[in-house]
């Protein structure tokens, strides 16, 4: 439960005509060293071996640094997911794979948490004056999370009219642990217990919806 995602370490200096990508992999480098407050446009032109001035032709200040590393870590968050649900055994029946597919949600954003919390952080993350930050490369958490609560519906393990709304309760109590174990009162926990608290969290959330 706690393998993170491939991420490459950014680059100290950037290629010639690759000066947005460099920025962003030293964003995503601070980001996971500090989280989102770390993000700042003047420390990751000097790990990009540039000017300030010369980051202002991709980025315009902090905040779309920030909104870029977030977009990044949102999916590098998702592919997580999709690894835990690549792992269900495929000799499940219908409902036990639909309900598989709902814990492997939980799981794999809990244990990229775990693994990446300044990442984690970093993908939920406003900037200072209040713009927001929109991260969605590929399949966001939240999809991967509203198709495994409808494949509950398709598959009767949900019954229709519990549907709706039913991703903010599974998300909030998902979300709350990750946060509880990462930057809360359970971050001492050791691993088995957080194992632990994982799964039950999961079943209270299967079995409550």
């Amino acid at each position: 439960m706690t393998a993170g995602p491939p991420v490459a370490a950014a680059r100290t200096t950037y290629r010639h005509g690759d000066l947005r990508r460099a920025l962003i992999e030293a964003g995503v480098d601070l980001a996971r060293g500090g989280g989102p407050q770390a993000v700042v446009l003047r420390e990751a032109t000097r790990r990009a071996g540039v000017s300030p001035n010369a980051a202002y032709r991709h980025f315009a200040d902090r905040a779309a640094l920030l909104s870029a590393v977030a977009e990044w870590s949102t999916a590098a968050l998702a592919e997580t997911m999709h690894q835990h649900l690549a792992a269900i055994s495929p000799a499940l029946d219908t409902a036990g794979a639909a309900r598989a597919r709902l814990r492997a949600v939980g799981a794999g954003y809990i244990a990229f948490a775990q693994a990446e919390p300044g990442l984690f952080q970093t993908a939920f993350a406003a900037p200072d004056d209040g713009a927001e930050v929109h991260a969605s490369a590929g399949a966001p958490p939240f999809e991967l999370l509203g198709a495994a609560l409808d494949g509950l519906v398709d598959a009767g393990a949900l019954a229709p009219d519990r549907r709706p709304g039913a991703e903010y309760l599974a998300w909030s109590a998902v979300h709350g642990l990750a946060m509880l174990l990462i930057d809360g009162p359970l971050r001492g926990l050791p691993a088995e217990e957080r194992d632990t608290a994982t799964q039950h969290l999961l079943d209270m959330v299967e079995k409550g919806l």
